[in-house]
């Protein structure tokens, strides 16, 4: 016989099997339908096909990035999650990520390929490496031919004439453009360039795919010489600008941030150099200061004076020290005597002058009570003076 659960039980049993990996990542796409924008700030609907229907809730927290507001009718492709909401023992879709039908393939594969790489740490923050303060020769990979190796090559030349700048042709639009910027950006990599500038003027989200490119990324991230990205205006953000040391928000920022203001250069120099000349003045200022203070001083002036205070303070500590010897020496006889006084009045001698007597058997032992001899048998008595050797003939106990 089955045994019952209770509806929450079983609940919490679909749940558990909804949680599994299959259902937490996943692309959904359908016709938008019953769309409510509540207050709170979430969007509720339907999607739908011509067969099936499923519940779906988008949060605000998510929501916020939407560059659209869905409505009724609207074909759409959902990321997300499947779970269950309890109260209603119903499944819905919760959606992270809004895609209109058409771009919606090229957005999804965009988030896909940036969360796999960013797992795989080439976005680290870590990874990323600082500029060169003043390069001598910058790289430039992008069309000959666009707005953007124009701005770029103006901005260098006016902030630091003299720059160096090689350009490394590449086709930025277009089937064969990943192919072209990986070529050109591995032909950089064999130059005597200190950075490099990757790059194209602003275009739609497809115009712009290829820096979203994984062989592309991959080798930005791999770059020997560091790389500044500089894809577009500056709302525009493609998987180039994660793997880049540093993104640019346009490419006439990218130029401005890999060299210096040439004015502002020679006003830091000229800064630091008045800085050094008045610390040297000062401390010459100081040591001429010094140099008199020693020169005016008693002991530079009267030396002979200085010693003879050094050779009377030397005959006091001498005059001392042998007073010290002395008193030590009185205090260590004081204390042998008293230790040689304990010692004689401790000593066995002492008490046999004063009439004892030692007596000992033929062992050598020492005999302290009559029962430890017998009649008749041998001892020997030591005195202060000599010693006796006696015979026992009778014993009182």
């Amino acid at each position: 016989m089955l045994q019952p659960v209770s509806v929450s039980e079983l609940t919490q049993q679909i749940k558990t099997a909804l949680a599994g990996p299959e259902f937490q990542s996943v692309a959904v796409q359908g016709e938008v339908s019953n769309f409510l924008h509540h207050r709170s700030g979430h969007m509720y609907f339907s999607l739908k096909d011509s067969n099936s229907r499923i519940k779906a809730v988008m949060f605000r927290s998510r929501n916020q990035r939407l560059q659209f507001v869905p409505k009724n009718g609207d074909t759409l492709i959902a990321v997300g999650s499947v779970g269950i909401y309890e109260p209603n023992g119903e499944y819905q879709l919760y959606v992270d990520l809004l895609f209109p039908q058409g771009i919606g393939e090229l957005h999804l594969a965009f988030e896909q390929l940036k969360e796999k790489l960013e797992r795989e740490g080439l976005f680290a923050a870590e990874r990323k490496r600082p500029l060169p303060v003043l390069p001598g020769r910058i790289g430039v990979v992008t069309s000959p031919s666009g707005a953007a190796i124009r701005d770029i090559i103006h901005v260098l030349t006016r902030r630091y004439p003299g720059v160096q700048v090689l350009i490394f042709p590449a086709l930025v639009q277009g089937a064969g453009a990943p192919a072209s910027l990986t070529g050109a950006l591995a032909m950089a990599q064999n130059t005597d360039v200190d950075v490099i500038i990757i790059g194209r003027g602003g275009g739609s989200f497809e115009e712009l795919s290829a820096f979203n490119d994984e062989g592309l990324v991959r080798a930005i991230a791999a770059s020997a010489i560091p790389v500044v990205s500089a894809c577009g205006h500056e709302t525009d953000f493609t998987l180039a600008d994660f793997a880049a040391d540093l993104r640019a928000p346009t490419p006439s920022a990218a130029a401005e941030l890999v060299v210096p203001l040439q004015e502002e250069l020679f006003e830091h120099i000229s800064s630091l150099q008045k800085r050094m000349v008045d610390s040297l003045r000062r401390r010459i200022q100081a040591e001429r200061r010094y140099l008199v203070q020693l020169s005016q001083s008693p002991i530079l002036q009267r030396p002979e004076s200085y010693l003879n205070q050094l050779r009377q303070r030397l005959d006091e500590l001498w005059t001392g020290l042998g007073r010290t010897q002395r008193h030590n020496l009185v205090l260590r006889r004081g204390k042998l005597e008293s230790a040689v006084g304990k010692l004689e009045t401790l000593s066995p001698l002492k008490t046999l002058g004063r009439g004892y007597a030692i007596c000992q058997n033929e062992r050598g032992e020492i005999l302290r009570q009559a029962d430890q001899t017998r009649e008749g048998e041998v001892v020997h008595v030591t005195l202060q003076k000599g010693s006796l050797s006696c015979t026992v003939e009778g014993r009182r106990i």
